[in-house]
């Protein structure tokens, strides 16, 4: 791997043998997140999510974003930051057409759409039992079609189900119902433990596959069976265990102490020269 320097921040670590372009970043300097960068995830197919909240979200001057679990009156609340929009998301306020319904929301405009080069983020997992976090790549039309290359491909580049242990990243694609399909680049069980620093999660993105890295080093095979070839959006997101199947938290979630964050220092997109 070779080192992309950034004044004032950690480097990028970028495969060997390419040249590469900074196309888009976030460093977090500052103390409020940029808003011309990153919108909140609220909704997960048309509903809105108990616990994806617009709360949370930290810049105390330490060029990093703090994604904090939240407790209020026994319920848990966390933030959930993308780029881009998924278009089954939310509900459509006024989707009558004479008798039908038109099942889609009004569009927003994405913040940030990018397709093909290296995705990284560098980032510090939570401490807690209870929720997760997790850095991917989605597309916002996915699931409207069979063909992965046009609907596109959920790219999960890094998901940390319990504290310091990080599961294989996987591929999802033809949406969320009966045509869903998936592929892991690591065998199931697989997972790798990593201390409580921070550490760089990156996924070269290119025309016949994914190959993803911690700390820059390829873990698991080239991913090829489904490769999207349209513009997808980024996602840093937390979620609270237990709210998926019912309306109270997991029993390991019941029982964090408080504060806990996922901690991001930078996110950065590259592209081949």
């Amino acid at each position: 791997m070779q080192q992309y320097f950034v004044a004032q921040h950690a480097p990028s670590l970028l495969p060997d043998g390419k040249q590469w372009k900074l196309a888009w970043a976030d460093e977090f300097d500052g103390f409020e997140l940029d808003r011309s960068k990153w919108d909140f995830r609220l909704h997960l197919m048309h509903e809105r999510h108990p616990t994806f909240s617009t709360e949370g979200v930290e810049l105390p001057g330490d060029s990093c974003v703090h994604l904090n679990l939240v407790e209020k009156d026994g319920q848990y609340y966390s933030p959930h930051l993308q780029t881009g929009y998924n278009f089954m998301d939310e509900a459509p306020a006024n989707g009558r057409y004479g008798k039908f319904t038109w099942p889609i929301a009004e569009f927003k405009q994405h913040k940030f759409l990018h397709r093909y080069g290296y995705y990284e983020c560098r980032c510090q997992l939570q401490k807690q039992p209870g929720w997760w976090s997790a850095f991917w790549l989605q597309s916002p039309i996915i699931g409207c079609c069979p063909d992965p290359a046009i609907a596109g491909v959920e790219v999960d580049v890094m998901e940390s189900f319990r504290p310091g242990w990080v599961t294989q990243p996987m591929l999802h694609w033809g949406g969320y119902g009966a045509d869903h399909k998936d592929e892991p680049v690591r065998e199931p069980g697989s997972d790798v433990f990593f201390d409580d620093g921070f550490h760089a999660f990156g996924v070269l993105w290119e025309p016949d596959g994914y190959t993803f890295y911690y700390d820059g080093i390829q873990t698991g095979h080239k991913a090829c069976r489904a490769v999207s070839h349209t513009d997808q959006f980024i996602l840093i997101s937390t979620e609270c265990q237990g709210y998926r199947t019912g309306d109270q938290p997991s029993e390991a979630l019941k029982k964090v102490v408080l504060p806990d964050a996922f901690v991001v220092d930078h996110v950065r997109v590259f592209d081949m020269l």
